[in-house]
């Protein structure tokens, strides 16, 4: 397998100039700056282009350096000549979010209405607006449909969106450890992070773009807590057990005596270098509306009626934060459905963050998935 990075594009455009966009809150949204990432060719028939979904705190640097963390990318094991996503045979496409804080129109972008930063006069935005968004991308783009929509978690909410709303543009899709709906537990974890955010006294009230001061100390709580659920508690205790961080005896104090809670720390004070806190509040709050169902009078397989597109569900046996079973509930729509699906759940200690980990099991699956697919595409 090769070992050459490829070689990205980065790219920004301005979206719904002469049509604004209808978001599900009743809002309108025109001139929306949209930032992504290209790796690999479009092929003539242009049959070849691959949409990647990225998740709540990722980005469009799928494959190429983080500019701010200086970074790989989060799927840099797979994106490349000769690996997974081989970008001498794929167009690979990943563009940041719809609210995101990495190119395209988020709190912190100018407001053209009053010049300032949107904050929190931004309108509500919601997985569907996001891929509607992702939809004029494609449209610019003049790709016809998708040979395949992937993602992971909050990114495989957008996969599950795409298939439903726009079939006849998604030839195939791979939602990796999600869900159609988010939980009860999730919204409650997402809860305590927002409160954490706008509890620290350098929020403002979401207006703290021209005062100097960020919510640093909000949000890097707010981070601590989620990166929680996305391991497991083997894996936590596999990494660091009870260990002590350089040191041989308890201070009797409150600094970070164990490594798990400097390895904590330190995931809050790099997050707040990259990421912006506003942002985090809408994001999580897309991820807490999302529910396919009830776009479809609560039935999971009518949003999935009549469609084409070729599914393989990805799970994670120590993933408890979207386990096992609500892919399960996703298969059984698409069953439901008459849906061309193929599902695994993939062993592994690593929990919710394995879909971003090198795990065998998950390249195996989705390469021999692609392979398949891309044969029923004729893609050489």
């Amino acid at each position: 397998m090769s070992i050459i990075p490829p070689k990205p594009k980065h790219h920004s455009v301005i979206l719904g100039t002469e049509q604004p966009m209808p978001l599900d809150c009743g809002a309108m949204m025109s001139d929306i700056s949209m930032a992504y990432n290209t790796y690999g060719t479009l092929n003539e028939d242009k049959s070849n282009a691959i949409l990647l979904c990225h998740a709540l705190t990722g980005d469009q640097y799928a494959a190429s350096r983080q500019p701010i963390t200086g970074k790989d990318g989060w799927w840099s094991f797979m994106i490349g000549p000769g690996k997974i996503l081989d970008t001498d045979r794929y167009f690979i496409v990943c563009s940041n979010i719809l609210g995101g804080c990495m190119g395209t129109t988020g709190p912190l972008d100018i407001d053209p209405d009053t010049g300032k930063p949107y904050g929190l006069n931004l309108p509500m935005i919601t997985i569907g607006d996001m891929v509607r968004a992702q939809a004029l991308l494609q449209d610019y783009l003049e790709i016809p449909d998708w040979f395949a929509v992937m993602g992971g978690s909050m990114g495989g909410m957008q996969v599950l969106q795409w298939a439903s709303a726009y079939p006849e543009r998604c030839f195939s899709a791979v939602p990796i450890a999600t869900a159609a709906k988010h939980s009860a537990q999730n919204i409650a974890f997402h809860e305590v992070g927002r409160q954490a955010v706008m509890a620290d006294p350098d929020w403002q009230g979401g207006n703290y773009y021209e005062s100097g001061r960020k919510p640093r100390a909000g949000l890097s709580v707010a981070r601590m807590a989620a990166h929680v659920t996305y391991l497991s508690e083997s894996a936590l205790h596999r990494k660091f057990g009870r260990n002590l961080q350089d040191r041989e005896d308890l201070t009797y104090g409150f600094d970070a005596d164990f490594q798990v809670e400097s390895y904590l720390r330190y995931q809050g004070i790099n997050f707040v270098d990259r990421f912006d806190a506003n942002s985090y509040l809408y994001i999580t709050r897309a991820m807490d509306y999302f529910d396919l169902a009830s776009d479809h009078g609560g039935s999971l397989a009518k949003a999935f009626a009549g469609t084409n597109t070729r599914f393989c569900v990805v799970s994670f046996s120590s993933d408890w934060l979207f386990p096992t079973s609500e892919s399960k509930d996703v298969v059984r729509a698409l069953n439901a459905a008459a849906a061309n699906v193929s599902f695994v759940e993939i062993e592994t200690d690593k929990g919710h963050d394995a879909f971003l980990l090198e795990t065998p099991e998950m390249l195996t699956t989705i390469g021999g998935f692609l392979e398949s697919t891309a044969k029923s595409r004729g893609i050489a």
